[in-house]
């Protein structure tokens, strides 16, 4: 009994002067800890008002944010560290050797990461804008800092990571506010060319995308023996390119059965043995 109420005393007498020890080291920890996150979140709140009312691009905002919140809960976590007594001299180190291995095990993702800095500080284009990229023609939805997101004009979203969307070739079709769009026609040889150029041209003045302020063009490309190609170019907003290329296509289509223009003529080779 005596060797009991000892060893419960020795750890009673041990308990006691780790609280005295440490007991306020870890007060002051919690104390910093709730201090320090309602301190971040203050400072979030007013970086995010500052950038909003000095119309700071709204595709920056979220990436400025979320660096300036990750590095101030990094330094947070430090003086937690050092006032529990820490050396924050190892904590440093013990950061950068685990930073250092995350860095080589998710080499993609930091690619992917510096392709979404390269694109936010340079622009080659902006949310809202309609893009060419990777395989993929959509209007730009998100740009965060791993990945974009495009909406295709058949209402698909597509998720192109940064990485090898800043290192490739980009066409971006709302840069310049007008875009031309370009058809073919063939029609039978036997047509008469200015007729056949004023059926095309009836249509493009009656398309309600077409560009007043801008000269569109009726040429012929190429000639073939029962056959003419017209090479048509048709200025419009970005916005209406598809709206353009289709009314094209079916007015001029039904154009030419008003006016009589033909398709061309089949041929027929003979051959002899």
């Amino acid at each position: 009994m005596e060797n009991a109420q000892s060893s419960a005393q020795r750890i009673y007498d041990q308990v006691l002067a780790f609280a005295t020890i440490y007991g306020g080291r870890v007060l002051l920890a919690i104390v910093t800890l709730t201090v320090g996150l309602w301190l971040i979140g203050w400072v979030i709140r007013l970086l995010s008002s500052v950038m909003t009312k000095r119309h700071v691009d709204r595709d920056v905002q979220p990436f400025l944010l979320s660096l300036v919140s990750g590095l101030l809960r990094v330094l947070l976590l430090i003086s937690i560290a050092s006032t529990l007594g820490v050396a924050t001299t190892s904590f440093v180190a013990i950061i950068g050797a685990a930073g250092l291995a995350v860095g080589l095990a998710l080499q993609g993702s930091l690619a992917n990461f510096a392709g979404g800095v390269l694109i936010l500080i340079f622009k080659p284009f902006r949310v809202g804008d309609l893009i060419s990229a990777q395989g993929f023609t959509g209007n730009v939805e998100a740009i965060r800092i791993f990945d974009t997101t495009l909406v295709t004009l058949d209402n698909k979203t597509i998720i192109l990571p940064n990485g090898p969307l800043s290192t490739a070739a980009i066409t971006n079709i709302s840069t310049k506010g007008t875009i031309r769009v370009d058809q073919v026609y063939t029609v039978g040889s036997q047509n008469d060319i200015d007729a056949t150029e004023a059926s095309i041209r009836r249509v493009i003045e009656a398309c309600p995308y077409a560009l007043n302020d801008r000269e569109h063009d009726v040429l012929i490309s190429k000639l073939n023996a029962n056959s003419r190609e017209y090479d048509v170019r048709v200025w419009t907003s970005s916005d209406t390119y598809w709206q353009t290329h289709y009314y094209m296509l079916e007015n001029v289509a039904r154009q030419f059965g008003k006016d009589g223009i033909l398709a061309p003529k089949p041929q027929l080779f003979v051959t002899s043995e």
